[in-house]
């Protein structure tokens, strides 16, 4: 049997309107926002009274989402600074390809985006860059050259 798709990545954040005017200004769309909570919520997350707000952001595509996650119950537990380094063992990244990289890191800097490092050329292939979003959540960009 093989994976028929992946179907999201999932992110666990404190500032719920940060997080989706971040990833709205990258160029994401929000599909929907609800709050789990109950039986089956406990069963998946192994956790005992889980409430949960949720909203879901997708590529313009359709193809790629991203479950925004922030738990009332219980509460969020925060494993080091939100400034960590890119080499932290754990979740890595989540990379987009984007029109204009320049352009997109200009934009999600009133969202409190920060270059890592700098925009970077990939041979005659790609600019990229990682920025640090709101949460530490760390966001690559990848401009295709043509």
């Amino acid at each position: 049997m093989a994976i028929q798709r992946m179907d999201n990545v999932g992110i666990v954040i404190d500032d719920m309107e940060a997080a989706i005017a971040f990833f709205l200004e990258l160029g994401m769309e929000l599909e929907g926002r609800t709050q789990v909570e109950g039986i089956v919520a406990d069963q998946c997350t192994g956790l005992d009274g889980v409430r949960c707000d949720i909203a879901m952001v997708r590529t313009p595509d359709g193809h790629s989402r991203l479950e925004l996650a922030k738990y009332r119950s219980p509460e969020a537990i925060s494993d080091g600074p939100r400034n960590r380094p890119h080499n932290v063992l754990g979740t890595h990244r989540v990379m987009f390809t984007v029109d204009d990289i320049e352009d997109t890191v200009a934009r999600l800097r009133p969202h409190g985006a920060e270059l890592l490092g700098e925009i970077a050329r990939f041979e005659d292939s790609f600019l990229l860059c990682y920025v640090r979003g709101p949460e530490g959540i760390i966001v690559g960009l990848a401009e295709e050259l043509r």
